[in-house]
């Protein structure tokens, strides 16, 4: 009687641990349940959803930046936009001729945008002070690079930087293909000159930081260039293929230590220019060099933003490649964005390669992905809208402009 008693007390015992057991199980399951359906809101990525909803021509335009060919947007820009859904624009003088004007143009670009396509697009120009400046007429002009180098003063950089960036912004524009990093260490380079900073990597690192650094200030994308350093050249781009005999050591010592710097100081795009170094990559120009997009510039400065190429229709490319072609070992060299500032059917064709390329396998989609994926990001970082912009201060700019040439240069 007294064993029968003690068994079934045990049973009881056993049976209320066994369920409290259950219990907790059961709780904890639903614990890791909700902590999982946490995890998956919170892994949620929003420019993997917007990119898993493209097409494959949307993926496409967005790996081209275009040019326009007249004052307006004509039939030949909402072409682009509309049928190849392209990625951005650059503005030069030819496409300027005053304030309201260009004011007009950039507002018709967006609206044509924004009517077809859902992402925004990039609007930039070559803003770097000096002789190159795109800005209509009215404003003050801002000094080259190199007088800015002589004043020597990082404030005085970090606000040419921000004036530049407000000049773009209050036109509705978000790029700024500036400044240049290059070293200017030949005085016979016929192309960089006063555009650069100057002859000392430390001095081009740190005014060129601070101006990038300004012009980002005011949400405006600043694009470094001309990666791997344009400095030492004697043949310009425009017109033919530059070659450069330095070797790493030579570039790491002094071409590349301003581009190392500002990558290390947040810069988000950097362009690659059209320059063969021998001693690196014997056959590629560095703008479809895989040995110089892949290897350094991304894998040993660890850089993960977007490159891009300099214009492709420069006499260095289609005096001696076809468009097309160069364009895709471009792609699969590393660089994120083909940039093609002139006519209209070398764009096309640009495009239209690229298309093909992943019809043949010889550009996977895989790759575009993740290319699109890098430029998607950088515009939404920038919160970039295709927002009308209704007018621009240009006296109240000009007045910020005279003050700070009146306390640095005057």
């Amino acid at each position: 009687m007294k064993i029968k008693k003690i068994s079934l007390f045990a049973l009881i015992l056993t049976l209320s641990f066994t369920l409290g057991c259950t219990k907790i199980i059961t709780l904890s399951k639903k614990s890791n349940q909700k902590q999982a359906n946490n995890s998956s809101r919170q892994t949620i990525d929003p420019i993997k959803q917007k990119l898993d909803h493209m097409t494959l021509d949307e993926k496409i335009g967005q790996l081209v930046i275009v040019g326009i060919d007249d004052y307006t947007n004509n039939e030949h820009s909402k072409t682009l936009i509309n049928t190849y859904h392209v990625g951005g624009f650059i503005l030069f003088g030819q496409n300027i001729k005053n304030s309201a004007q260009l004011l007009e143009l950039i507002n018709s670009l967006k609206e044509t945008n924004s009517s077809n396509n859902k992402t925004p697009l990039l609007l930039g120009v070559d803003e770097e002070g000096g002789r190159v400046s795109r800005m209509p007429s009215e404003f003050v002009k801002l000094p080259s690079n190199a007088a800015v180098g002589h004043v020597n003063n990082s404030n005085f950089s970090y606000k040419i930087g921000e004036i530049l960036g407000q000049e773009l912004k209050g036109f509705g524009l978000n790029v700024d293909f500036a400044p240049v990093l290059d070293v200017n260490s030949n005085r016979k380079n016929p192309v960089i000159g006063d555009r650069s900073f100057g002859s000392n990597p430390p001095l081009v690192s740190n005014l060129g930081i601070q101006t990038m650094k300004g012009i980002q200030s005011q949400n405006i994308i600043s694009v470094v260039k001309h990666f791997p350093g344009h400095g030492d050249t004697l043949v310009d781009s425009h017109f033919g293929l530059p070659i450069v005999y330095n070797d790493i050591k030579r570039l790491n010592n002094l071409e590349l230590v301003p581009f190392s710097n500002a990558i290390k100081h947040g810069v988000d795009m950097i362009m690659v220019a059209h320059i063969l170094l021998p001693k690196i990559d014997l056959n590629n120009p560095a703008s479809f060099s895989k040995t110089i997009i892949t290897d350094i510039l991304r894998k040993r400065m660890n850089f993960n933003g977007v490159v891009i190429t300099d214009d492709m229709t420069m006499g260095a490319i289609i005096k001696k490649y076809d468009i097309g072609e160069a364009s895709i070992k471009s792609l699969n060299a590393g660089s994120d964005i083909i940039l093609v500032c002139h006519d209209f059917d070398k764009e096309v064709t640009v495009l239209n390669a690229i298309k093909n390329s992943v019809t043949k396998g010889t550009l996977p989609e895989k790759t575009i992905n993740e290319k699109v994926y890098r430029i998607l990001k950088l515009k939404e970082k920038y919160n970039l809208k295709d927002t009308k912009t209704t007018s621009i201060n240009i006296q109240v700019i000009n007045n910020k402009i005279n003050n700070l040439l009146d306390s640095y240069m005057r």
